[in-house]
């Protein structure tokens, strides 16, 4: 799956309307909620202003037909949620209040049954049992958890420091680093695969190539990657752990050196005081 332009992550989804912002967010939707029965979509027309809006996403099936005013569309492993003229986009969970059900899981269960196996087991399935929340992001983290593997290092030596877990498909991700750019920012990037298999395929090929800041770069830019030499990447690993952690599911997700964490995109001016803002 390539880039998604203009996708926070982790958004929420209040009443009728979808707020795209940065964040892990649950959804409370009921999804049989008594409301104005809702005209049959057109998945085709979704469909075809989904390629126009994401013409690198490899788009599945498309319901429309179960979730109110939204159309669930299958990318892959991964589940997202459109209006239905896929103007706004949401990717988080979504919960049946009725049922007290998490719609989410479930399906990503029937996609891939390995995924919530190891969640399952703890799972509470009496009457009373409520939707369990996702883990709130984490306004400051520890650094020293992460490896020294797993990183792409850019940006001049002397610059000021900001760890940024980004996935090369994300459209927000690639302004960022232009902005990082900009402002002469010492990063080290941690890629994570937050659109499925095909991200982690591309960060593997950016943390093996010969020169990984070139290839992140080249990534960003849709160009192609050299194939490089075998390397461990295990490292993209530990930075999938990490982000589930700490509540981040989507990028870009920046950390200063403090630890301090800001979530999405930001213009090198608001970097800078954000850096400023660790300094004693």
């Amino acid at each position: 799956m390539r880039r998604m332009e203009g996708i926070p992550f982790w958004s929420l989804l209040a009443s009728a309307s979808l707020v795209v912002g940065m964040g892990a967010g649950v959804v409370a939707k009921s999804v049989h909620a008594a409301a104005p029965a809702i005209a049959s979509v057109d998945t085709g027309l979704v469909r075809e202003a989904l390629k126009l809006r994401l013409p690198k996403t490899r788009i599945g099936a498309i319901d429309c037909s179960r979730f109110g005013g939204l159309c669930e569309v299958v990318a892959g492993t991964t589940l997202f949620y459109v209006d239905r003229s896929a103007r706004f986009l949401m990717i988080g969970r979504l919960y049946d209040m009725e049922t007290r059900s998490d719609v989410t899981a479930t399906r990503l269960l029937e996609l891939n049954p390995d995924m919530l196996a190891a969640g399952a087991a703890g799972r509470r399935d009496d009457d009373d049992a409520q939707p369990a929340a996702a883990t709130p992001a984490a306004a400051k983290v520890d650094l020293a958890q992460l490896p020294a593997g797993g990183a792409v290092h850019w940006g001049p030596a002397n610059g000021p420091k900001l760890v940024v877990l980004s996935d090369f498909h994300c459209g927000y991700c690639r302004k960022l680093s232009a902005e990082l750019a900009r402002m002469g920012a010492r990063v080290e990037e941690r890629p994570i695969s937050i659109f499925g298999a095909e991200s982690r395929k591309l960060s593997e090929a950016v943390l093996c190539a010969a020169d990984p800041a070139a290839a992140a770069h080249a990534a960003y830019a849709d160009q192609a990657i050299a194939a490089g030499r075998k390397c461990d990447v295990s490292g993209l690993d530990a930075n999938e752990a990490f982000a589930r952690k700490h509540g981040f599911g989507g990028t870009p997700v920046i950390i200063r050196a403090d630890g301090a964490v800001l979530q999405g995109f930001h213009t090198a001016e608001q970097l800078k005081a954000f850096v400023a803002g660790g300094r004693a």
